[in-house]
């Protein structure tokens, strides 16, 4: 498969960076003690650093709303997800061990303030692409049954007119989610070259290490930008 940014988003944002890191042959059906360890630790130290502190108004976040105002979204209704999930933790609401693979991807997203989604490979045809949405595609929203659909034009993540999560960065989808069963998946990065590039760089070198430190798995790495649009997984 591969993953592929569309031209129209650079257009709308020029300073996009996108990593990504490809890991096949996880076992996501055990516990991991150390990794439900470390995701705490990375949880306890969020809500330090964000003690008095209004997550919108973070340096980290700022520069997500104002991507998403460009993108024509209201950043005070739709949060982007790191914004979400940070300001959950800054509240003490925590966060809860779900599997091993999304205790993962949430640890380092906690750890260097990105968002970093999860995609299970094996729902997906032939690409998953970040591009505008078309009339014909169609939104299941996580933890519903019902399918919706996206605004024409908002950006989306899709595969074969399946959106995996709408609004950029905002929610995703009921398909294609890290079930027990999911031993392949596409972890993507969304950042800036010109904001936090070695961030995202170092995030996904983390990622690639906890895949063969906890799941015995090699990982493949990638970054996308407006030169260079696709990443194909092998």
């Amino acid at each position: 498969m591969k993953f592929e940014i569309a031209k129209e988003v650079f257009d709308l944002l020029p300073n996009a960076y996108f990593g990504v890191v490809a890991v096949k042959g996880m076992d996501n059906t055990r516990d991991i003690p150390e990794l439900e360890a470390q995701l705490e630790e990375n949880i306890r130290k969020c809500e330090q650093d964000f003690a008095g502190i209004k997550v919108k108004n973070a340096e980290d976040i700022q520069p997500y709303r104002e991507a998403f105002k460009a993108i024509g979204i209201n950043p005070n209704r739709y949060m982007c997800s790191i914004e979400a999930l940070l300001d959950r933790i800054a509240k003490g609401k925590g966060f809860p061990h779900i599997n091993a693979i999304v205790d993962m991807g949430n640890a380092v997203s906690i750890k260097y303030h990105l968002p970093i989604g999860a995609h299970d490979m094996k729902t997906v045809a032939e690409s998953l692409e970040v591009r505008p949405a078309a009339e014909d595609d169609t939104f299941v929203p996580f933890g519903s049954s019902e399918e919706d659909n996206p605004e024409a034009g908002e950006i989306v993540y899709v595969s074969d007119h399946q959106v995996r999560t709408r609004r950029w960065t905002w929610r995703q989808s009921e398909i294609g989610k890290i079930q027990e069963s999911t031993a392949d998946v596409l972890f993507p990065i969304d950042g800036f070259t010109d904001i936090n590039k070695e961030q995202v760089d170092a995030a996904a070198k983390e990622l690639a290490e906890m895949a063969a430190k906890y799941f015995g798995a090699e990982a493949q790495i990638g970054f996308i930008g407006k030169e260079n649009r696709v990443f194909v997984v092998k």
